[in-house]
């Protein structure tokens, strides 16, 4: 007997193991009201009159393991009601790709048509899923008259009263995806997108839709901001592997391939949105041209474009020639370069060529080179008081940057009206030339003996 002991001991342990080893692959166990449906037992599904509420799951699934308090709570409510079931993917592939499916966890109504059974988009809780197969009963039993439910279109996406996501908080400037438009939309455009895969039963996402909406509008012109149902819509968020939910990705400029799209990893707020959108879409912007300021149009369209204007005046051709001009126009490119994220405008003119301008922002009579970062829209200027150099002017943009500094408000309330000035030809200045004064032409009366 005691020979046998250890034998005993190893079966019960292997029997041990492997009973843990199937319970590792199911979710819910034999005395679950939650019937495990196999491609041997999935006909009694097809071939019942009843309402049946089957979810595809996988067993490795974090949000699998989250809804199985929440089902099993529905099966018991719904049983002599409707049918709960569950099938392992992981286990009965061909049943998964039987019925499409292609994210976990999927749960599908198979309603009066076995062979059309209809999403579940609902809230993953056990009131949602009663409404949800409530509904399904209601649209039946009212075919059997034949009348259609008045409510059949919230039975098909199982949601209620839930809109779609640009009426929750999406906003107007949010742009609705799918996978009839995804591709054409966002990987062939020559914009970039920040895209959200969000599933409606989401907490998160819900909380994420108001700040989506506002910082879609703060980034209205730069960048576009998409939803994108991944509960609905499957094609794409499987191309991109999403496994949670809100999942934020961005896609750059142009065409593209799966390489070059980015996670978002920064904060889950408008203000966060919109500062790690504009880091992004600033690092493949080209510099900003440092425009001559020859007319009111080429002012009027630097500020109406952009939120701050920064003007150099720099001394004029005969004080400083071609070289001297130059080596300013380049560091003021150089600067222009560095600060383009702030999509600030960049503007110079010769000293004089706009006297009304200068005295307008503050530089009349100020000495020149010279500098001011003009709002055209806030009325305001502030001027650059430190040297006009590139460590300095840097220093004052920074402080630019950062909202820093004195303002002063616009001389006369407004920026004034300028007159056409002629570009500069890129040459040095030179000196007009006198005519030659030939002495034969004038008649000089001689001298009195008084002014000898």
């Amino acid at each position: 007997m005691d020979r046998m002991r250890p034998q005993g001991v190893i079966i019960g342990t292997v029997a041990g193991l492997l009973l843990l080893a199937n319970g590792a692959h199911a979710l819910y166990d034999s005395n679950s009201a939650v019937v495990d449906l196999t491609p041997d037992n999935f006909q009694k599904v097809i071939k019942s009159d009843s309402i049946w509420i089957v979810e595809f799951f996988a067993p490795w699934c974090g949000h699998c393991k989250a809804l199985v308090p929440e089902y099993e709570k529905a099966a018991k409510a719904l049983k002599g009601f409707v049918k709960v079931g569950a099938v392992n993917v992981d286990d009965h592939r061909s049943l998964g790709a039987e019925y499409g499916v292609q994210g976990f966890p999927s749960i599908k109504i198979f309603g009066l048509d076995k062979k059309k059974p209809e999403d579940y988009n609902g809230p993953r809780t056990a009131d949602g899923l009663i409404d949800g197969a409530f509904k399904a009963m209601k649209s039946a039993a009212l075919s059997r008259i034949g009348k259609k439910s008045s409510s059949s279109s919230d039975s098909k996406s199982g949601s209620g009263n839930q809109k779609p996501h640009a009426e929750t908080g999406g906003g107007k400037d949010v742009i609705t995806l799918d996978d009839s438009n995804f591709e054409q939309l966002v990987l062939n455009s020559d914009e970039p997108w920040l895209v959200e895969f969000y599933a409606p039963w989401c907490g998160h996402c819900k909380s994420l839709a108001p700040e989506w909406a506002k910082a879609a509008t703060d980034l209205k012109g730069r960048i576009k901001l998409g939803a994108y149902d991944a509960d609905a819509q499957k094609s794409f968020a499987s191309r991109y592997n999403i496994r949670g939910f809100p999942t934020i990705k961005y896609f750059p400029a142009g065409k593209k391939d799966s390489s070059e799209v980015v996670d978002y990893d920064g904060a889950r707020n408008a203000e966060g949105i919109v500062a790690w959108a504009g880091e992004r879409v600033a690092e493949n912007l080209p510099a900003p041209d440092v425009k001559e300021l020859t007319s009111n149009d080429v002012l009027t369209e630097a500020y109406a474009e952009a939120p701050l204007c920064i003007v150099a005046v720099l001394p004029h051709i005969l004080d400083c020639q071609s070289k001297c001009r130059n080596d300013y126009l380049a560091s003021l490119r150089k600067l222009a370069e560095k600060y383009k994220k702030n999509r600030w405008g960049w503007l110079w003119t010769e000293a004089g060529a706009h006297t009304n301008l200068e005295e307008a922002i503050g530089l009349g009579g100020f000495g020149y080179p010279a500098m001011a970062a003009v709002s055209a829209k806030k009325s305001k200027f502030t001027v650059l008081k430190g040297s006009f150099s590139f460590d300095g002017i840097n220093a004052f943009l920074r402080e630019l940057a950062a909202g820093r500094g004195s303002t002063e408000p616009i001389r006369g309330g407004k920026l004034p009206e300028l007159s056409k000035s002629e570009p500069w030809d890129g040459k040095d200045g030179k000196l007009p030339v006198e005519d030659d004064l030939n002495l034969d032409d004038i008649e000089l009366d001689p001298l009195t003996k008084d002014e000898l």
